[in-house]
């Protein structure tokens, strides 16, 4: 019998070996956090190291359990307690915390609140961010929907109306500010109002991309090769990330039979569904913390503070089965309306499914999506890198060595970039690498004259007549 078999598919659990019932806190605290978070089971009679040893009286234990947990817990939560025997006749406790709708739930220690959540296997207090997010969960208010102290008079929303007139086609009329959530009767601006507005007075809410050299952030010769921080509202934000991110990217291509094939270093869709994500359901209680896009050779990551509003881990999601439940569903509401988003939460759908539909894909370049309390990590693989044509780690801030030349890492990716495109037992003449590569023939020669002296491809045919094929 294993811990695995007791909990099945509850992935939060906690363990005890036995119940301190002078130390109601030891154990209370989980119940707390569980109940604050996706919900999780406590095992009594089990020890730090796993071992079963059963419990005197499982009985009695329960019923202080069910007592402390009544007396000591601020709303009650839901549970269940259930007795389990071993095969060889040892008794176990087996507590189910349902995870609550009256968040926050906190541990009373004599007229002392405290309410905890699971970072990792620990229960730990909660930070106040953290707390403000709970009260307005548990009283089914969302952030964005709250009055700001900003008054409507005083903010302009050029882009806003703009966008919407330009995706929409439709006239965005002064009514809408209030129809939309943008603006209380009074004239007193939402945190979505704000959030959204031309110059947003929000400060923490900023977009920091970074191109960085390699395929780390460690530091060399060049540590970054571009760097942008950004201010204002979701929509400018929105758009100052896309141009990033086209600007910092390529697009190869490839010849068919009527006409050439797009291969982009990473699809638009799942670019624009990754930032718009990031934006619309990061946690704005988290002061002090932005939205980030950082670039690398082989990948982008889209990192935003907050986890999963409903406490889950990402990683451990189907990612084709989640539910759709917003942190800001305002914001998220008007940036459906804008068509940028859609109403259904299909955004995980549509980020796999616009990577599957590429000529370059594989099931490596699969994207992945990372999250833990308190972040949201999406990873965007660049379909195309090449493993093999990377410029090695030792020299990779610089240039690699072939034979005695040096490559410099322009012209790795020019190499790559005609790899990539020539298919196996094709020939292909110089005309084809000037136009694709988009250089006079001299430098294309030079270019090609490399991959023939590693090998990579090899010439057909005298001066005139020459073609190149794959090795």
């Amino acid at each position: 019998m294993s811990i695995a078999d007791l909990i099945g598919e509850t992935t939060e659990y906690d363990k005890k070996q036995a119940l301190e019932v002078k130390k109601p806190k030891s154990w209370c605290k989980s119940v707390s956090a569980f109940a604050n978070g996706a919900g999780g089971i406590l095992i009594f009679g089990i020890s730090d190291d796993d071992e079963i040893v059963g419990l005197t009286d499982a009985e009695h234990d329960a019923e202080i359990i069910s007592e402390q947990i009544k007396t000591r817990l601020n709303p009650i939560p839901n549970f269940k307690l259930r007795f389990y025997n071993t095969e060889d006749e040892k008794r176990l406790i087996i507590l189910d915390i349902y995870a609550g709708e009256q968040t926050p739930y906190y541990y009373d220690a004599d007229g002392s609140l405290t309410a905890f959540h699971r970072v990792g296997n620990q229960s730990i207090p909660v930070s106040p961010a953290k707390l403000k997010e709970l009260v307005l969960r548990g009283s089914a208010t969302s952030y964005d929907s709250l009055k700001s102290k900003y008054n409507f008079d005083n903010m302009a929303f050029t882009k806003l109306k703009s966008t919407y007139k330009q995706r929409t086609g439709i006239q965005f009329e002064d009514s809408d500010y209030e129809s939309f959530g943008i603006v209380e009767e009074e004239g007193i601006l939402t945190n979505a109002g704000a959030l959204l507005a031309d110059e947003s007075p929000i400060r923490h809410s900023r977009l920091f991309c970074t191109r960085w050299n390699g395929t780390d952030k460690a530091p060399g010769i060049i540590d970054a090769i571009d760097d942008k921080e950004y201010s204002g509202g979701l929509i400018n934000l929105l758009q100052n990330g896309m141009d990033f991110v086209t600007n910092n990217s390529k697009r190869a291509w490839k010849k068919i039979t009527d006409g050439r094939m797009e291969m982009p270093d990473y699809p638009e869709r799942a670019v624009l569904e990754g930032i718009v994500n990031a934006l619309i359901h990061r946690n704005y209680l988290e002061v002090g913390s932005e939205v980030h896009i950082d670039m690398f050779d082989d990948r982008i990551e889209i990192y935003s503070p907050g986890g999963m509003y409903d406490g889950i881990k990402i990683q451990e999601r189907d990612l084709m089965q989640i539910p759709s439940r917003r942190r800001n569903p305002v914001i998220a509401d008007i940036f459906n309306r804008l068509k940028y988003m859609d109403r259904r939460g299909s955004g995980f759908k549509k980020i796999l499914g616009d990577y599957k539909i590429q000529p370059q894909y594989t099931e490596n370049m699969k994207p992945e999506f990372k999250s833990d309390n308190d972040s949201f990590l999406l990873i965007l693989k660049n379909l195309n890198y090449s493993q093999k044509a990377a410029i090695k780690s030792g020299d990779k801030k610089a240039a690699i060595k072939s034979g005695d030349k040096k490559i410099t890492n322009k012209t790795q990716q020019q190499y790559n970039l005609i790899l990539n495109y020539m298919e196996k037992n094709k020939e292909y003449r110089m005309q084809d690498f000037c136009d694709l590569l988009q250089l006079k023939e001299s430098r294309t020669k030079t270019i090609l004259k490399g991959l023939t002296e590693s090998e990579k491809i090899e010439t057909i045919g005298a001066k005139r007549d020459r073609r190149y094929r794959l090795r």
